[in-house]
């Protein structure tokens, strides 16, 4: 039974009532392009998709995203930071906190529609005051409109990227798409994940049958596997990331702009967040040593926030409350050391 409790607005509605300033709008468009000429290889920069597990709540968030702007001016010249603004919390089981965009308060109970308009202004906020736009997850594949006009990355989580939804919706957005490779960690599963993302498609979308170009930006996320028995095994290691780059090019049909993100934490970690440096730091090795590893690693996903660590219940401001991140210290080393060594 589903008992109707809001109605929500259109997502036309919502981005006409709370349209992006022309100002803000420009920035996101020069954030856009070079986070695009990255994916394409018109640029020799590194991508660093950074920030905490999950945006719980808009004050650390921004406090965050404003040292990030304040970083990226020393590393601009290197590397593209995108502040990792996740609003949207995937759960193994199905329930606990869902994230920003149904629970604006983490303590209080679901409320959709405030989640929207809290979400849009944090975005908007994030703009103005790091001149950073932001990266989020597709987790609900028509929730993208209400943030389309804001964010300049979006990923495709492990659970999401064998679900038919997810790759068509892809086909449709004009922006770097990061499909990450299934819990299995199947190769070929991720593969032609990103090619329906990469073609053209005809599907119902809010209300409408509507045709898709085809995304050519779309591109694979290594985050580790989970095996048969839990174990978390990693994929991030040389011989996996040649093995997605033998099967780019051997793609019946082809595939465009062949790309990798690696994800340092999750199943790579098996979330001992500390160890995302260490990986990071084997991956710049792997590039510095074969020029197709290097050419086929665009960069990194990593998970930090203004205090190390979690907690279960937001008391510590800038502490996330989900899975543990890098502290701000370590965030800081890590993307200068990074920006030395591209």
């Amino acid at each position: 039974m589903f008992e109707k409790q809001i109605q929500i607005p259109s997502a036309e509605d919502i981005l006409a009532e709370f349209p992006v300033p022309k100002a803000l709008a420009a920035v996101k468009r020069e954030r856009d392009r070079q986070v695009i000429d990255v994916i394409t290889g018109r640029s020799d920069k590194l991508l660093v998709i950074i920030g905490p597990c999950s945006a719980h709540e808009p004050r650390p968030v921004l406090e965050y995203v404003s040292r990030l702007g304040k970083l990226n001016e020393r590393v601009k010249d290197r590397l593209v930071l995108v502040p990792r603004i996740y609003t949207a919390k995937p759960r193994t089981r199905g329930v606990g906190y869902k994230g920003m965009f149904s629970q604006p308060d983490p303590e209080h109970e679901e409320d959709t529609l405030r989640g929207i308009y809290t979400i849009r202004k944090m975005l908007l906020d994030t703009i103005e005051v790091s001149g950073l736009s932001a990266a989020d997850e597709m987790l609900y594949p028509e929730n993208y409109a209400y943030v389309e006009d804001l964010v300049t990355y979006i990923a495709i989580g492990a659970r999401s990227s064998e679900n038919q939804m997810h790759r068509l919706v892809s086909s449709g957005i004009e922006l770097p798409v990061g499909i990450k490779n299934p819990m299995s960690g199947s190769i070929p599963v991720l593969i032609n994940s990103i090619y329906a993302a990469q073609s053209s498609q005809v599907f119902k979308y809010h209300n409408w049958q509507v045709k898709t170009s085809g995304n050519p930006y779309a591109h694979a996320v290594l985050r580790g596997r989970v095996d048969n028995y839990g174990n978390d095994i990693p994929n991030y290691h040389y011989e996996t990331v040649m093995q997605v780059l033998d099967s780019y090019n051997n793609t019946e049909g082809g595939l465009k702009n062949p790309a990798v993100i690696v994800d340092a934490n999750h199943s790579n970690s098996a979330k001992h967040y500390k160890q995302q440096i260490r990986i990071v730091e084997e991956v710049l090795q792997n590039r510095s040593y074969d020029p197709d590893f290097r050419k086929i690693v665009k960069g990194f996903m990593v998970e930090s926030f203004l205090v190390e660590g979690c907690q279960k219940h937001d008391v510590v401001f800038g502490q996330s409350i989900t899975d543990p991140c890098l502290g701000w210290e370590d965030t800081e080393r890590l993307i200068l050391d990074i920006a030395e060594k591209v």
